[in-house]
């Protein structure tokens, strides 16, 4: 007889945004005229920079002809003209990183819940709570013991290291999804000390870094003395180029990141995490990895920079609505995402209800990242400017009653 990965039947029912989808598509079959409103996902509104559609339509017209065609590549971790781009840009901010530690991959997502294929199914991982689900459900169907970290009100949503609880994975985000907190490289230092004394590896999730304006802030977990031997770190252009609906990104795993086997063998992580994609990964398209490329370029710099003041604006607007409400928040500064407290001491769920029901605005209830989330909510600065305006209107308008 078959048998299924019982893990799976731990996991909540439904993941997250399937329990939002389930409740807007009620209301809208109950309110099919109302104008929704949507600030929930964290999905782009703006196209593709020129250059990047350019470069995706060069490499597009090569794979037309015979000369230029390319097949498989060889090491599936990228073209070296892509790693060599993501390289020099990690230099221009203070990391470290050479060519050869990145590998390029279809959006962080995939990697986040890869990654741990190449690590045993008993060892503990520590999760701050509030986090992105991937991070909690990726382990769980694998049978591994997972322990939180929190991350609240008192301590500004960015846990802290504690050496009484032993931990062999770490997961870390930051800028964090959904807090929209940052760690500062004096906290990350601590968490990477952390690390070596307790001979664990973090997986540091770098998918918002540009986001990030305040220059004392880190933009990577390679700008920390000592992460290397510590960290892997996942970065994504989904969200800072616009990638969502063509799908890119690169993880970094150093050369330095070694561990000891069961008979006392030292093990490379980076070779390990190579022949697992070797197996299960083919690559991404050669088009794609043309307009990753372009992003890189001082041109595509400038035109994905214009992108993200956008949507820095957007965040200052929901941000300003918080503040002219008295409502206690945190990101909307160095974070596409707004976190706030939920009005009335309202639940998250109750308020996102109440939000959809009354003024046709959609949210993600801070309840859905964890238990230090409930109570808590969270907006993204990702949408059209109009939009956000009005949502901000109906915003204030509903509270005022």
């Amino acid at each position: 007889m078959v048998k299924i990965n019982e893990n799976f039947l731990k996991l909540e029912k439904n993941y997250l945004f399937i329990n939002i989808a389930k409740k807007v598509n009620a209301f809208k079959a109950a309110n099919p005229d109302a104008a929704l409103i949507r600030m929930g996902i964290g999905d782009v509104t703006l196209p593709l920079a020129p250059v990047v559609v350019e470069a995706m339509k060069k490499g597009a017209d090569e794979m037309g002809v015979k000369e230029t065609f390319k097949g498989y590549e060889d090491s599936g971790a990228g073209y070296d003209f892509l790693k060599n781009a993501i390289a020099d840009y990690y230099k221009s901010f203070g990391a470290d990183v050479s060519a050869d530690e990145i590998r390029v991959n279809d959006g962080a997502k995939s990697d986040c819940g890869n990654i741990v294929d190449i690590f045993g199914d008993d060892n503990v991982v520590l999760i701050t709570d509030p986090a992105y689900p991937v991070y909690v459900d990726s382990n769980r169907m694998s049978g591994r013991k997972v322990i939180f970290a929190d991350s609240n009100e008192e301590n500004g949503f960015a846990a802290m290291p504690d050496d009484s609880v032993h931990a062999d994975l770490i997961y870390l985000c930051s800028p964090n999804n959904p807090t929209g907190s940052v760690y500062t490289k004096e906290q990350l230092a601590e968490w990477v000390a952390y690390a070596k004394r307790h001979e664990s590896i973090i997986i540091f999730d770098a998918a918002y870094e540009a986001f990030i304006t305040d220059p004392a802030l880190p933009r990577s977990i390679f700008q920390i003395e000592g992460a290397k031997e510590c960290a892997i770190e996942m970065c994504s252009l989904s969200k800072t180029a616009g990638f969502t609906g063509v799908r890119c990104g690169y993880t970094v795993v150093p050369e330095a990141l070694k561990v000891k086997a069961s008979d006392g063998t030292e093990v490379s992580i980076a070779q390990l995490w190579g022949r697992r994609q070797g197996t299960k990964f083919n690559g991404v398209s050669y088009p794609v990895q043309c307009g990753a490329a372009a992003v890189f370029t001082e041109e595509g710099q400038k035109q994905i920079k214009e992108n993200i003041r956008y949507y820095q604006e957007n965040a200052k607007i929901i941000a300003e609505t918080m503040e002219s409400l008295g409502i206690k928040y945190t990101g909307g500064v160095n974070s596409p995402y707004i976190w706030f407290k939920c009005p009335d001491g309202m639940g998250s769920w109750e308020f996102f209800d109440k939000m959809l029901a009354e003024i046709a605005v959609v949210g993600t209830p801070g309840e859905g990242f964890g238990k230090n989330g409930d109570g808590w909510f969270r907006l993204t600065a990702f949408g059209d400017r109009d939009n956000t305006i009005e949502a901000m209107r109906r915003f204030k308008e509903m509270l005022s009653k």
